[in-house]
């Protein structure tokens, strides 16, 4: 077992805080390492801060199990770190903003990184969590435990719920090895013709692991055994590239992110096409995730993705008033209702964050 460089269990503060807060109907604004204060709305007036960052530590890590168990509080940066000493990752590859971000953010975002559409996304890798309830009810949910008692994978619905749902206090995270041998090529390349390469590689089971056209260019990102990408290399061709990039856009940090225009990320169908969109573009994901750089109005940047079956989030919304997320279709949003009704029946876990009237 590694053990975390800071371990604290804060727990009964986090229970004792959400107890005071349920009795007096007070809102809590959940934070970890604020990395994602761009995703959603303000917390209302009134609101307290419920800061997890002092609940952190590394409780249990097995190489052998390939199961990781952190507190929320646990930067993610140090989670990758012990991990990297063993030989595996987390495949997923949630950004770490410059070490701020925890472990407990970036299950409640549900962010993924490049190699998300040939390993997963973050929800894939959730195996278990505890969770305080809007009752200050500290539970356990996941395979080893228990299940909700309606029936539904509280430890998976967690992942991407922003906080509106409860607290997530730990986090059990499946694991994999690192891959033997690792490598970057980038090619110049219309964009009809790397979709098309791309495609051409998928059939022929190329072991990507990244994809990414900017700028005239595709980059790609290989994985495997030591034959399978030194093979793979002489199929494509191409100049090298630096791991680095791969880091970068993680992390957001390519000159690309850094332009004045609003921010949208796109998600899309694999086998969207190409398509006019009013602004720069990145794509990512094989072209499954096209970032945009864009001063259109986020309604039609919403009605874009959504025609071609996809969904559009603002990561700089223009006003308070408008929510960076889509709004669901009725069927989810009663489903949504009353998960939180069950679990935070007076509302106080990030209220309006995602939505207004929830």
């Amino acid at each position: 077992m590694l053990p975390s460089l800071l371990s604290m269990d804060d727990s009964d503060r986090l229970v004792d805080e959400v107890a005071r807060a349920a009795l007096m109907r007070t809102p809590l604004s959940i934070r970890g390492g604020n990395s994602k204060a761009c995703l959603g709305r303000a917390a209302p007036g009134g609101a307290v801060e419920l800061d997890t960052r002092s609940h952190s530590g590394i409780v249990r890590y097995e190489p052998t199990e390939l199961v990781i168990t952190a507190r929320c509080g646990t930067p993610v940066a140090e989670l990758s770190a012990a991990l990297d000493k063993a030989g595996q990752m987390l495949p997923c590859e949630p950004p770490e903003h410059d070490g701020i971000a925890t472990v407990g953010g970036a299950v409640a975002s549900g962010l993924s990184g490049p190699r998300r559409p040939w390993s997963g996304s973050m929800r894939d890798f959730v195996l278990g969590c505890r969770l305080i309830t809007g009752a200050a009810k500290h539970l356990r949910f996941g395979g080893e435990v228990m299940k909700n008692v309606a029936g539904y994978d509280m430890a998976r619905l967690a992942a991407g719920s922003f906080g509106c749902l409860g607290v997530l206090t730990e986090l059990s995270l499946k694991v994999l090895p690192k891959p033997r041998a690792t490598q970057s090529i980038v090619q110049e390349l219309s964009p009809t013709a790397a979709m098309s390469e791309l495609l051409n590689w998928r059939r022929g089971a190329l072991p990507v692991t990244g994809a990414c056209y900017l700028d005239g260019r595709l980059h790609v990102r290989l994985e495997g055994g030591e034959g399978s990408v030194t093979s793979a290399i002489v199929r494509i061709g191409g100049d090298y590239l630096d791991m680095d990039f791969w880091t970068k856009l993680r992390e957001r940090q390519l000159p690309f992110f850094q332009a004045a225009e609003p921010l949208y990320r796109l998600s899309l169908p694999a086998a969207t096409r190409l398509m006019p969109l009013p602004g720069e573009v990145l794509l990512d994901w094989g072209g499954a995730q096209r970032w945009l750089k864009s001063n259109e109005s986020p309604s039609t940047i919403r009605e874009i993705a959504q025609a071609a079956g996809g969904h559009a989030i603002c990561y700089t919304p223009n006003s308070e008033a408008d929510s960076p997320f889509p709004q669901l279709p009725a069927s989810l949003w009663r489903l949504h209702r009353a998960l939180k009704s069950q679990l935070d029946p007076r509302g106080i876990f990030n209220p309006g964050r995602m939505y207004a009237n929830l």
